[in-house]
């Protein structure tokens, strides 16, 4: 079997790292933005979800687009807003802090997954230059 893109297992954690740190990005700016009914272009603002893509055939990945989830917004009815519509509904963010800090979660135990990786390579090389000293 012939490799022409080959990943060194330091490569495939840094790029975990990478992507794994702008997916914390994307969701701490959800969050900070979960009450956020006017993103000044008139509506509220919508919630971020990044799209992950493969870094080459054998390992690694990448950011690949941050899309905004073009799902329905939150009505919630408070009719003493200046935001309110007719009805007294107001449009809030389509952000599910739960979802959300679960997704953040993950991101962090991915996170520390590959610094897991970079650790034990660092230790495997130390061990190996102890050895040929």
């Amino acid at each position: 079997m012939k490799v022409d893109n080959f990943f060194s297992p330091i490569d495939i954690a840094i790029s975990g790292l990478r992507a794994q740190g702008k997916q914390m990005e994307v969701i701490s700016s959800n969050v900070a933005n979960a009450r956020t009914s006017d993103a000044g272009n008139g509506e509220p603002y919508r919630r971020l979800e990044a799209m992950f893509k493969s870094d080459g055939d054998l390992g690694g990945v990448e950011l690949g687009e941050i899309l905004p989830d073009m799902g329905d917004f939150l009505r919630v009815y408070d009719p003493g807003s200046p935001r309110a519509d007719e009805q007294g509904y107001v449009s809030m963010p389509n952000i599910n802090l739960p979802l959300e800090m679960m997704n953040l979660n993950i991101a962090t135990r991915m996170y520390q997954a590959n610094v897991a990786v970079l650790k034990r390579y660092q230790r495997m090389v130390e061990t190996s230059l102890e050895l040929l000293r």
